[in-house]
């Protein structure tokens, strides 16, 4: 390891011995998990299971679906489209998508959509579950609805109509002439070496796929039967871009370290330091994020800001729940994914966090268990 870099292992030890616990608990059945601190992996282990019922273990090179995790691979095709000039962040869509303006989206902007404050449905977009994965059928519905608030009036979060509208938008400024999972692979996965990455089920990918599971079926923000279907709807040329992505910890890792390095990895740069600074920093302002309105009923949750970057989830400031951890800096910036994955970079201590689990937990319960798990790699480096 490099001389530069110091770890704890005392503390990562800790960290491994608490998913150990979790798992022996049934809490959820399995994880991979990857601890890294400027650059040099300090830690990369599988635990527990991939399949419980199966008795299949869980293996580091496991492909997990991640969910809204996804959502930052699409944001990053969009960041690259303003450090190219094509759009800007107060660009109306439907400069791009004429037929989105309407029914009061005229004025929904592109940092609209990436801030969750473009008013959009809070639902699922209104096409049966089959065709959730064609992607100009779902914008094409998404187009009909109407607002459900003023744009830029609040953070309500849009679990997959605003990034496919964000994809639609790449897709357009691309000439039409690549499915939006083709625009994913050339210009980012496959620069960027992360070969068992892909929007949508790849073939080659699917014997090491972790099922998506539901062990914690407490009725909370998804619905148990929505995302167990994602073992059937997941298939290769599925688009979902704010959820239909699979990768395994390695992948996931150098996309991390990509951010990290302010765009760049191995000599492949795809975005700007600038245009991941803009995304890394605070969009939302001490808005609350609608996403957690069940949480403060169902667990008690304080009010907090939402804390989003431009679709990056931040750490923030204040003691609330935190995906994070508590200890994380103010700038940890990161993607998180339904009740099962999650990454995050802290950049003043440099330390890169990924923990993709298998055996999904309601979303509230999910966050407080990151938050342990965060906190736990956190205390590695101090």
């Amino acid at each position: 390891m490099d001389k530069e870099t110091t770890i704890d292992r005392r503390a990562l030890e800790r960290l491994v011995h608490a998913i150990e616990a979790d798992v022996a608990k049934e809490i959820y059945d399995g994880a991979v998990v990857l601890v890294a601190h400027r650059g040099q992996v300090a830690l990369h282990e599988a635990i527990g299971f991939a399949e419980r019922a199966s008795g299949r273990r869980a293996r580091k090179d496991d492909v997990f679906c991640l969910f809204s995790v996804t959502k930052t691979l699409t944001t990053a095709a969009v960041l690259a489209r303003l450090d190219r000039g094509d759009v800007t962040l107060t660009t109306p869509v439907a400069e791009v998508i004429p037929e989105f303006g309407q029914r009061g989206k005229q004025r929904v902007t592109i940092a609209n959509l990436l801030t969750h404050t473009g008013g959009m449905s809070s639902g699922f977009p209104p096409v049966s579950p089959e065709k959730i994965g064609e992607l100009e059928t779902t914008v094409a519905a998404i187009c009909e609805q109407p607002l459900e608030a003023r744009p830029g009036s609040r953070v309500r979060y849009s679990p997959l109509t605003a990034h496919a509208v964000l994809a639609e938008v790449v897709r357009r400024l691309d000439g039409k002439q690549r499915p939006f999972r083709q625009i994913l692979a050339e210009d980012f996965l496959k620069p960027l070496s992360m070969r068992d990455t892909a929007l949508g089920l790849r073939a080659d990918l699917a014997a090491r796929r972790v099922p998506v599971v539901v062990r914690d079926r407490t009725k909370g923000l998804f619905d148990a039967a929505v995302l167990e279907g994602f073992n059937a709807l997941l298939q290769e040329d599925t688009e979902i871009p704010a959820g239909g992505a699979v990768s395994t910890a390695a992948d996931l890792f150098r996309w991390a370290e990509m951010l990290r390095r302010g765009g760049e990895l191995d000599g492949a740069r795809v975005l700007s330091p600038a245009i991941i600074r803009l995304a890394t920093t605070n969009q939302t302002g001490l808005m609350p994020n609608d996403l957690f309105d069940y949480a403060r009923e169902m667990y008690g949750w304080p009010d907090f800001p939402a804390y989003l970057g431009l679709s990056f989830f931040l750490r923030g400031e204040g003691t609330f729940p935190s995906y994070f951890g508590l200890t994380a800096s103010a700038g940890t910036f990161g993607g998180i994914g339904a009740g099962s994955t999650l990454f995050w970079v802290d950049p003043t201590r440099e330390l890169t966090f990924v923990c993709l689990t298998a055996g999904l937990l309601e979303e509230g319960r999910s966050c407080e268990r990151f938050q342990r798990l965060s906190d736990l790699a956190i205390a590695a480096v101090g």
